[in-house]
């Protein structure tokens, strides 16, 4: 079966050699997605000290930036909103973070349900606290 990548030209760019996402059939796999602004370092809700540690951050301003980010690259890749049928969320701290990212989570997802697993992790490549992995159907 062949696939198609796409790449948006108005999400934050890949920090890795890989596409925004890929089709393969009736489906539709995005990349990681984090909060970061394209053409730039910057990630909103994130302050960082001079060496690039967090100094702190806002978990409801990223929690926006990324679900705007998947919704920028699902569009541009052909599909639309309501065709996300699966999220993977990472997070970086559960405990403080959850119940933040679930409200946010259900205004953004109040009409369309996709299947959800949330994990938390110690880590992402960059200095976030969210990260996206999403299934859709074209």
């Amino acid at each position: 079966m062949s696939s198609e990548k796409f790449d948006s030209n108005r999400a934050p760019e890949p920090v890795g050699a890989y596409p925004h996402s890929r089709k393969v059939g009736n489906l539709l796999f995005l990349s990681g997605v984090g909060p970061r602004e394209r053409g730039t370092k910057k990630i909103p809700g994130v302050e960082l000290d001079e060496d690039g540690n967090i100094v702190s951050y806002d978990i409801e301003t990223q929690c926006r930036s990324v679900f705007n980010n998947v919704k920028t690259i699902v569009e541009d890749s052909g599909a639309k909103w309501e065709n996300v049928v699966d999220v993977t969320v990472f997070l970086t701290n559960m405990k403080n973070d959850f119940k933040a990212y679930n409200k946010l989570y259900a205004e953004f997802f109040k009409d369309n349900q996709p299947c959800r697993t949330t994990l938390e992790i110690k880590s992402l490549p960059t200095p976030i606290a969210i990260e996206l992995k999403v299934i859709a159907t074209i």
